[in-house]
């Protein structure tokens, strides 16, 4: 009978779930893919994230699925915490009945399932609702102190301190909760201002310029002038584009530098080896690639292209090409969790890759950008389209990883352009995507830098026509 019973409770052991890890999200402002020094920028230094990557699983494929505004980080963020694809979030043309409710938001699920909540950061262009079903949200925009530089710079800082206070109160709960802290700086994003310890550690003239470093982009992308391509003046010049390099670097510095007291107070507290930690940011940034200072581009050095790395307990250290998108950490987590996963869902649970069961959780991304661009890859082989201009672009990323070689049009490529042409397509349709991929008569590609006079008519009148459409409030009684 006592050997009988030691078997009912050895078996009912092994069917217990284990101790529900902690879940630490990090999800910088306009972070490039490349953005620390562990994910390939030499002399950038990055101490604290990089010891991330060393200990867990870097996905070097990560993407922000695509945007219908210039501003890519409010759709890349909803998308993240609804789990939905672009066309499909909240407010969107194809997006379900139940996407607006915010019991489906990833911090509800998170907060059904026993976890505390817990939001410190960027509240602007951030999916203002998924926010408020934090129980706990702390918006800190670098706005805090009164002089526009010195309130960024010290953001970083700000950060740090109340994330600390919250993984010290933490630990002195008895109830056993997990907690979902969701830490969202307002760093690198423009204006770039660390505190000067951090700039100081970067010489603009030893900077070194990106391969694909261009003075004009060589056509009409289709959002040419928009507000984050005005910050560099035209044609780009090397001297500008080193030192906005470096400003972007400082502000990585600083806000690594500050992770490490983050990191220094989960070991301090006890909380370190039950913590999954994952660093991302919620879109890329060109700083001088192809002409380009914006994130609203598709280049693999541009706008949706994102870092993905993700550490902790039970995760195996190594990099992975599989193809993720943001909205692939809403499943990932709430099966890290032990949570259902609502209905509406299209993210998918990037669990089987990181254990090594699976080698991809899809075969191709699709990215797109307002009715502009549109690109598709399965890994090797890129596809641009520009409808509006009509002009295509073809990329062997395997040995043009920068894009510098278009092999669209070339006879010998034909077949590899017709596949990707076909694959564009049935992710479009997949994805609900109702724009045309050709347009009955498309602009002239040829661009020339607008003068300050012309972005100053051009400003005037799309702020006529906001004027114009608005809503215009009854009048009061009186």
């Amino acid at each position: 009978m006592g050997r009988h019973l030691l078997l009912a409770i050895a078996c009912l052991a092994a069917h217990l779930p284990a101790a529900r890890p902690n879940i630490l999200h990090i999800h910088a402002d306009d972070h490039r893919p490349d953005g620390l020094g562990a994910l390939g920028t030499k002399g950038l230094i990055t101490p604290n994230l990089d010891s991330i990557v060393a200990r867990g699983m870097t996905f070097t494929r990560a993407y922000t699925q695509g945007s219908m505004i210039g501003a890519v980080c409010t759709p890349s963020r909803t998308m993240m915490l609804t789990g939905r694809s672009w066309q499909r979030i909240p407010g969107a043309p194809a997006a379900l009945p139940d996407a607006a409710a915010p019991s489906t938001f990833l911090p509800s699920v998170l907060a059904a399932a026993g976890y505390r909540t817990w939001h410190m950061g960027k509240g602007g262009n951030a999916f203002t609702e998924g926010l408020r079903t934090f129980q706990t949200s702390v918006i800190d925009d670098g706005k805090k102190e009164g002089d526009p530089a010195t309130d960024r710079a010290h953001s970083s800082r700000r950060l740090a301190d109340r994330t600390i206070e919250f993984l010290k109160e933490h630990a002195t709960r008895r109830d056993g909760a997990p907690f979902y802290a969701y830490l969202a700086p307002p760093v690198p994003h423009d204006p770039r201002s660390a505190e000067p310890r951090f700039h100081a550690m970067y010489d603009p003239a030893r900077i070194a310029l990106s391969p694909a470093f261009m003075p004009l982009h060589p056509w009409d992308n289709g959002e040419m002038a928009v507000r984050d391509e005005r910050l560099a003046p035209w044609p780009r010049t090397e001297e500008d584009t080193r030192r906005q390099t470096a400003d972007y670097y400082a502000c990585v510095t600083g806000l690594d530098h500050h992770v490490g007291r983050i990191f220094a107070a989960l070991k301090e507290t006890g909380q370190w080896e039950n913590t999954v930690i994952v660093f991302s940011g919620d879109n890329g940034l060109s700083l001088g690639e192809h002409g380009l200072f914006g994130k609203q581009n598709l280049y693999e050095r541009g706008g949706m292209h994102v870092p993905l790395v993700i550490a902790g307990p039970g995760i195996p250290h190594g990099r992975t090409s599989a193809f993720a998108y943001l909205m692939d950490l809403f499943p990932t987590f709430t099966s890290l969790a032990g949570a259902k996963t609502p209905h509406g869902v299209e993210g998918r649970d990037l669990s089987p890759v990181i254990r090594g069961e699976s080698k991809s959780v899809r075969d191709a991304v699709y990215l797109a950008y307002r009715d502009c661009m549109r690109s598709v890859s399965d890994g090797r082989w890129k596809l641009i389209r520009y409808p509006l201009v009509d002009r295509t672009q073809l990329f062997d990323l395997e040995n043009d990883p920068h894009e510098l070689a278009n092999l669209a049009g070339r006879p010998e490529h034909a077949s590899v352009q017709e596949r990707l042409q076909a694959l564009l397509v049935s992710e479009m349709k997949a994805s609900a995507d109702p724009f045309p991929l050709e347009v009955p008569k498309p602009a002239k590609a040829e661009w020339t830098p607008p003068s300050k006079e012309k972005l100053a008519a051009d400003d005037a009148a799309a702020a006529a026509r906001r004027k114009k459409q608005a809503p215009k409030n009854p009048k009061k009684k009186q």
